[in-house]
């Protein structure tokens, strides 16, 4: 499988189906589009995941802050069911959100329990989760966006 980490194309799906569903720019500020996935991956000060659209979605991206917020590097990121980012408990409610994003495009200011390879558990807080979806219109998954996050 091809990494997508640092892919200039996947970099403009998931900007360009944030600004199209959420309404909103994906970066806070100007980036070049030349450098666009190596910001994301590298550099974005927030937590960027995405899963594909699998019927038991896998990650399919993860940058470095994703990576140090989870604690998994890429390779562990990348085979990782989605799902399993959440408690038992908290999976149902996961499940709610990504119903919600499925079928409404998007959802915002999303507050939900989650655990680290460690088993460190956390809440991301205002996240935005959306649905990755390229101009012809083809479903490609699903992305998440956070900076915050609280270790309980």
């Amino acid at each position: 499988m091809k990494s997508l980490a640092l892919d200039p194309e996947f970099a403009a799906l998931l900007a360009g189906s944030h600004l199209r569903l959420v309404g909103t720019p994906l970066f806070d500020q100007p980036i070049p589009a030349t450098d666009a996935a190596r910001w994301l991956y590298e550099d974005a000060p927030f937590v960027l995941l995405a899963h594909n659209g699998e019927a038991d979605p896998r990650f399919v991206y993860a940058n470095r802050t994703a990576q140090r917020c989870f604690e998994y590097d890429w390779d562990e990121f990348v085979t990782l069911h989605s799902r399993l980012s959440a408690k038992d408990p908290n999976r149902e409610e996961r499940a709610r959100l990504l119903d919600d994003v499925r079928t409404q495009g998007y959802s915002t200011g999303y507050r939900g329990l989650r655990v680290a390879r460690s088993g460190r558990r956390f809440f991301i807080e205002k996240a935005v989760v959306w649905n990755l979806v390229d101009h012809a219109g083809v479903y490609h998954g699903q992305a998440a966006r956070f900076a915050d996050w609280t270790d309980v």
